[in-house]
């Protein structure tokens, strides 16, 4: 790596740090009662895309304290018989393991940080190849596909595997979480589309 490219580095994750507090400090201040009904209206532009009702496999996650509320969307995805893979953080790889869910509230549980995540003991585990649609989390997008996720790059990690080529990277956000341009390294790894309770990215 160059002195530049070093120094460019250092610079984008300045600016993404920077970033990160300014649209979480946004996201925590939205009125749970707006954070519920815009949930509810991005769940629903989710669940009409063509690319999502031509998925067999889906990889989505359960949202935590101001994220999207994901359960409906778990719980719509598990009614439509479709596969429902869930990811789990792995501490001693420090990347995530994926694993099929088949009842919400059986195989899940709080693990790191929390979140709700697969058990092993009752999920099959499962593999980035098999997934059709993917329902990203981050915390902040722009209209180009960038997302800005809480730093540890397990997702980048994720997606940066190989997966079949036609598989959808989307994420459900709120508008409060897009921004002008979100600094995009090497890894970072694009999103298709981005829906939010007013409109859709790119338009």
């Amino acid at each position: 790596m160059t002195h530049d490219s070093e120094e460019h580095s250092a610079s984008a994750k300045e600016i993404k740090a920077s970033l990160r507090k300014r649209v979480l400090e946004r996201r925590d201040a939205m009125p749970p009662e707006t954070r519920n009904t815009s949930s509810q209206k991005i769940v629903r532009n989710v669940l009409g895309l063509a690319s999502y009702g031509d998925a067999d496999v889906v990889l989505a996650y359960a949202g935590f304290g101001s994220e999207l509320r994901t359960d409906e969307f778990l719980q719509r995805t598990l009614e439509l018989g479709k596969t429902l893979i869930l990811p789990r953080v792995n501490r001693a790889t420090n990347a995530l393991d994926l694993y099929e869910v088949k009842d919400l509230e059986r195989d899940l549980k709080a693990g790191t940080w929390g979140i709700r995540e697969p058990v092993p003991d009752l999920c099959a585990p499962s593999d980035i190849g098999s997934v059709d649609f993917v329902l990203v989390p981050g915390v902040a997008f722009d209209g180009r596909g960038g997302r800005l996720g809480h730093g540890a790059g397990f997702y980048d990690g994720l997606l940066a595997k190989r997966r079949p080529s036609q598989t959808w990277l989307v994420a459900g956000a709120f508008e409060v979480q897009m921004v002008a341009n979100v600094p995009m390294l090497d890894h970072d790894v694009p999103l298709d589309l981005i829906l939010t309770e007013n409109r859709r990215y790119p338009s």
